[in-house]
Order: structure tokens, then C-alpha cells, then sequence
């Protein structure tokens, strides 16, 4: 069964074959890939094989789900949460959508999602220079842990990463220190 979630704006779903033009035009485009991992892609098809790896045959067993406002079902972004010990949670959106509470809204809901499947805990990061995707996680109640720097791959520069966790399971002393332990790291006051 597919799955499918909805919000007051939104249908957060799999993606498909179909919405490989909808995802070019998301991950084709440089300002929204600024923060994220990897590099625009250049073509529709190597949008195609993006959107095969990482969404259509995921290897991590994590949740991979499009962002699309209900009136029309088009991708406009993503939202996902690994399987991986961080369960990490990570979004992007096209920016025309931007600053109109679309991922808030989208990541409140993959909460809900992660603490009906058992997830004893989020993470998510964001770089220092991008502290609206840090506003996206205080306003779905994650709190700041500590800063770490990793060389971004595949990049290749150094970037400091805030890292927030949500506890799902009541243990509010718990804090993940995966990166902690593998990457050089501070704590930053008034956070």
C-alpha cells in the first residue's frame, strides 16, 4: 500500500515515474540546492536517476515522501526521514513555495508519521548560513544539541551543521552524538 498522508494543504505521497519533470525543476534549480548535498542536476535525465536512487528504489528504508498542495498533486518538494541511528529528518521545496509554512507543515506531519512507526527520536541539521531551515525545526519542537563541521561530499567544503533532535518516546536526555564523536564540534550559546 502506498502511502499517503494528508494535511490542511497538503498531500505528502510517494513519488512516481510521472513526476520526474516536477522533480527536474526542483533539483535542476541552483538557489535550492545551495543547502542541500548534492549538485543541481543538469538534465531531466539525470533528474530521472536522482529521483530512481533516492526515492523510487531508497535503500536506507527510511520514509521518502513528495510535497504537493492538494489542488493540483505536483511535486514542489520533498520530505523524508532515514532509517539510518540518526533518523534524520531532511526537506526541500522549490522556491517559488518558499516562506508560506509549506515544510513546517509537511514536517509536523512526517512527525506524526515517525511516532506512530516507533521512532524513539529525530534529527535534522541545517548549515549556519541557511537559519530558516533551522526556524523549520524549532517550530515543530526540536531543540538545538550542538554544531559540528564536516567536509560536505560531495561538494568538497567544510560546513558547520546545527544539529536538532525531537525525543518521540518521552526520554528527553537523550541526544544523538553520532556526529559529535566523528566530527570536530561546539555548542553555541543562546541557541
Amino acid at each position: 500500500m502506498l502511502l499517503k498522508i494528508e494535511t490542511e494543504r497538503l498531500l505528502l505521497r510517494e513519488f512516481t515515474e510521472a513526476d520526474a519533470g516536477a522533480f527536474f525543476a526542483m533539483m535542476g534549480d541552483e538557489e535550492v540546492n545551495t543547502f542541500l548535498p548534492w549538485f543541481p542536476v543538469k538534465t531531466l535525465a539525470e533528474a530521472e536517476k536522482m529521483l530512481r536512487e533516492q526515492y523510487l528504489e531508497p535503500k536506507d528504508g527510511g520514509i521518502h515522501l513528495a510535497i504537493c498542495l492538494k489542488e493540483d498533486n505536483v511535486p514542489i518538494g520533498y520530505v523524508n526521514i532515514s532509517d539510518g541511528e540518526a533518523h534524520d529528518l531532511g526537506y526541500g521545496l522549490r522556491k517559488e513555495f518558499w516562506h508560506k509554512g509549506i515544510v513546517t507543515e509537511a514536517a509536523k506531519a512526517m512527525v506524526k508519521e515517525a511516532k506512530r512507526r516507533g521512532f524513539p527520536f529525530l534529527t535534522a541539521t541545517h548549515d549556519v548560513k541557511n537559519p530558516r531551515s533551522g526556524g523549520v525545526m524549532r517550530n515543530i519542537g526540536m531543540k538545538y544539541c550542538y554544531t559540528y563541521e564536516e567536509i560536505w561530499q560531495p561538494k568538497n567544503f567544510p560546513v558547520h551543521f546545527r544539529l536538532y533532535q525531537l525525543n518521540l518516546d518521552g526520554d528527553e536526555t537523550r541526544i544523538y552524538r553520532g556526529y559529535w564523536e566523528k566530527y570536530p564540534h561546539f555548542v553555541e550559546e543562546g541557541l
